[in-house]
């Protein structure tokens, strides 16, 4: 008698906030429906060049939406880049060479060297509607995001354990089978901390991707990249914090929205045979499993298609196993590598009669700024080693500091440096320094993201019982460094360094020539040669200098980096 009413208070209580929750998903569907009207309304409009954006903070919601859009749009083409790409990489043993050089060349090839040639073909494509312009910036934001993702996807999948690989084999997973339930789970936490920072990535070079000249023209997008960068060229002090504010409000919207959850969702793939006793948490991810609606599809229509799509690729892994590929296939192969060559050669071709009017004097000029960028380049990534390692592992092995310490990384690492320079290089010329020694700042607040993150991701990964073992010792701290720590992130650690390095490179073009108040302020660097050529379209110099620095990281990744990520791949994997 006395329970009765509690009961079915309870109940009640229950589904209301069922109902709530339910509620709060179909405001997100509608939400999101709208959206895609929004920007596809906008981007089938004529198309604006030199679109006038407005210091007014009230702009500030509308052009943070055209933001987020981009860089949502070329974080999802760089996820399936990355995640096609570092499988073919890591599996073709033919092409791995090939395709692990073209990754580095093309890591190292600043945003600015992509955009000539991007934004003049995705114009020529869609002439008479704004998504040409559009998809010229979603293109740069992409090739300043995707490549620490696939290296991270590559090295991730090169380090699986050998008695999982043999697991698979044993219980005759195919192809697929493999990639699903072993392959992808394997790499997923590298993958979501590579993400944050690709994302960050993203915004750091918003303002670069949404404004800028290209020899005559002016292309300007509505968008806070944009806002920023007006703000600081006006050297409008109000206008740039509140879009400081409201990038950062994006940054913490997007992380409890979505980096949180996901986080907490990727917390089951660790490789290790005890249970952690901290894992991670978010409302949101306990709102979305507690949703009446989301439940319903995942029994009426998730579960029963990737059931089915199970059985149909089980059935298939024995004639999986026997193919060869016959006489149209190698025909094709053929085909396919004599279409690359003559493409290749035609390119090189080109390239030479571009390059053929450039004298004595401008290959010295180049050759010395890349002398002194590399300097740089190498500074930046030792003074960023120096607190991110010891910093990634105490964040990733503290669950509690890393609800903390993860939220405020990624905004430090979203909010673009280039709107905080003015005021970093006022306050450095006031010291009696200069932009030699502010470009290698500026490097360094673009790049020590890429080794903080990953080396938070190693150590996450490091298994709960041999932190357990190495407490059960009584490891001393030197002893825990050098035979758990270290090993256990270094595949991380390489990974973060190369695209580090990449990074370094690419943030040179903005740390090396930088437009203030309508002046330039320019150091000796191959980042202010390229900034300066593509400013005065002057292509011949721009290739010239894009070669170089193409040249000197593949040459840096062939001696320094390939042989650390042969040591990772050889004695530092967790396996038995």
């Amino acid at each position: 008698m006395i329970r009765l009413p509690l009961l079915g208070r309870s109940v009640s209580s229950e589904g209301a906030r069922s109902a709530l929750y339910d509620g709060l998903v179909f405001c997100a569907i509608f939400a999101a429906f709208s959206v895609v009207l929004l920007i596809g309304r906008y981007w089938m409009a004529a198309p604006m060049p030199a679109a006038h954006i407005s210091r007014s903070p009230g702009m500030l919601p509308l052009y943070s939406l055209y933001s987020l859009v981009r860089i949502a749009i070329a974080y999802v083409l760089s996820l399936v880049f990355a995640v096609g790409y570092g499988y073919l990489a890591a599996y073709n043993r033919r092409l791995q060479p090939f395709l692990i050089a073209l990754l580095d060349i093309l890591q190292s090839i600043p945003v600015l060297s992509f955009l000539p040639g991007v934004m003049l073909a995705m114009v020529s494509l869609f002439p008479g509607h704004q998504i040409g312009i559009e998809l010229g910036a979603i293109v740069l934001i992409f090739t300043g995001q995707v490549w620490n993702m696939a290296f991270s996807f590559y090295s991730s999948l090169r380090s699986i354990p050998r008695e999982l690989r043999e697991a698979s084999r044993i219980f005759g997973f195919s192809a697929w089978q493999r990639f699903f339930q072993l392959e992808l789970p394997y790499g997923a936490i590298g993958l979501v901390w590579n993400s944050m920072v690709s994302v960050a990535g993203g915004w750091f070079f918003l303002m670069a991707c949404e404004m800028f000249v290209l020899g005559n023209r002016d292309f300007r997008l509505p968008g806070l990249g944009s806002y920023l960068q007006t703000a600081a060229s006006a050297g409008d002090t109000g206008a740039m914090l509140w879009g400081l504010t409201a990038m950062i409000g994006v940054i913490v919207l997007l992380d409890q929205a979505v980096w949180r959850p996901v986080i907490a969702w990727s917390d089951k793939f660790k490789f290790e045979q005890v249970e952690s006793a901290h894992t991670s948490g978010s409302p949101m991810l306990d709102l979305l499993r507690r949703s009446r609606v989301l439940e319903v599809c995942q029994e009426r229509v998730v579960a029963p298609l990737w059931e089915l799509l199970g059985r149909h690729f089980a059935q298939r892994r024995g004639r999986e196993d026997k193919h060869r590929p016959g006489p149209y296939g190698r025909i094709a192969a053929v085909l396919a590598g004599v279409l690359v060559l003559a493409v290749l050669a035609w390119g090189g071709e080109h390239a030479f009669r571009l390059l053929r009017g450039l004298g004595r004097a401008d290959i010295g000029l180049t050759m010395r700024a890349a002398g002194v960028t590399f300097l740089r380049v190498a500074a930046a990534l030792a003074i960023a080693s120096l607190w991110t390692i010891p910093a990634g592992v105490a964040i990733g092995f503290h669950p509690r500091l890393a609800r903390i310490a993860q939220p405020l990384s990624q905004i430090a690492a979203s909010v673009p440096a280039t709107a905080l320079f003015p005021v970093l290089l006022l306050a450095i010329v006031n010291a009696g320094g200069g932009l030699g020694v502010g470009s290698i700042l500026l490097m360094l607040l673009g790049t020590q993201w890429y080794i903080l993150f990953n080396v938070i991701a190693g150590a996450i990964a490091i298994p709960s019982d041999l932190k357990e073992a190495a407490s059960l010792f009584r490891f001393g701290t030197l002893d825990r460094w050098r035979t758990l720590i270290l090993p256990g992130i270094f595949p991380y650690l390489v990974t973060g360094l190369v695209t580090a390095s990449g990074g370094a490179w690419n943030a040179s073009i903005v740390a090396e020539y930088f437009h203030f108040q309508g002046r330039i302020l320019s150091t000796v660097g191959l980042g202010a040669v390229i900034s300066s050529a593509t400013d005065s379209g002057r292509f011949d110099t721009l290739l010239l200098a894009t070669i170089v620095m193409a040249a000197l990281v593949v040459g840096v990744n062939r001696l320094v980096w390939r042989p650390l990520y042969r040591l990772a791949e050889t004695r530092y994997k967790l396996e038995t």
